[in-house]
């Protein structure tokens, strides 16, 4: 199991790292489930505002011990987003396991808490071989625009039953999505619980609440079966002249 954390608007990266290692150490545990720890290896994926592309960063090393000197912690970035892990299954370790998943094809990168190992059937496949990669396929297929909250969580509410959840955080140059679903048979729902930080100029969302990042009550849980959309800059800059389009060709 996984912990996540986002943040988007104006903030300071080296906090965020700082909470998602306080998360990865068990620092921040309050829940109900035995996973406190969180040691095999971590990812981030952030957007760089000048050219709006997205970057990414894997370690196999844990988030105690390597992220905050890395260079994550110094981004100058309007999001980012990091999950640190904790196997479910030991043959899933290493780089190749590590998130953010990426398919370059289309754009997307994809972090994953929790364990779907049914998601392969709605592919075609026989069996799983790594459940993450299995679920990034199904819930965003190739060259998918962005996520509608409907119909993703028709989508969700179709895999076969076996899992314990799906949040997710979906990244796409134009937008990110925050996933927070899980199966009414989730045994440890408080652990697959999010949370949600806002202020005037930013957002933080995260698998636990962090004091250093703000005060207990200054957090809100983010209602089950929700999908969060964070537009970035570039999409509205987009929209915008694609409206101004439509107005000259109106005259």
């Amino acid at each position: 199991m996984c912990r996540l954390i986002l943040a988007h608007g104006s903030f300071d990266a080296a906090d965020i790292v700082a909470a998602a290692v306080q998360m990865s150490c068990g620092v921040t545990a309050n829940h109900d489930n035995a996973t406190t720890v969180h040691a095999h290896g971590w990812g981030a994926v952030w957007r760089d505002p000048v050219d709006g592309g997205l970057r990414v960063h894997r370690d196999v090393r844990p988030a105690a011990d390597s992220a905050l000197g890395s260079a994550v912690a110094h981004v100058r970035t309007d999001f980012l987003a990091i999950h640190v892990r904790n196997a479910t299954l030991p043959e899933n370790r290493g780089l190749t396991f590590t998130h953010p998943l990426e398919r370059p094809e289309d754009s997307w990168c994809f972090m994953h808490n929790g364990y779907l190992p049914t998601v392969h059937k709605l592919l075609g496949m026989s069996e799983s071989v790594f459940d993450s990669e299995e679920y990034f396929d199904y819930l965003v297929p190739p060259r998918t625009p962005c996520l509608e909250e409907a119909s993703t969580l028709a989508r969700l509410r179709a895999i076969p039953p076996g899992g314990m959840s799906g949040n997710a955080i979906a990244v796409h140059p134009d937008q990110a999505h925050l996933v927070h679903w899980s199966p009414p048979e989730t045994r440890t729902p408080v652990f697959f619980a999010m949370h949600r930080h806002t202020t005037a100029d930013r957002v933080v969302v995260a698998s636990e609440t962090v004091p250093d990042l703000a005060s207990a009550d200054q957090w809100e849980p983010v209602p089950p079966d929700t999908v969060l959309t964070f537009p970035f800059a570039r999409a509205h800059a987009r929209a915008r002249a694609e409206a101004r389009t439509r107005v000259r060709e109106s005259v």
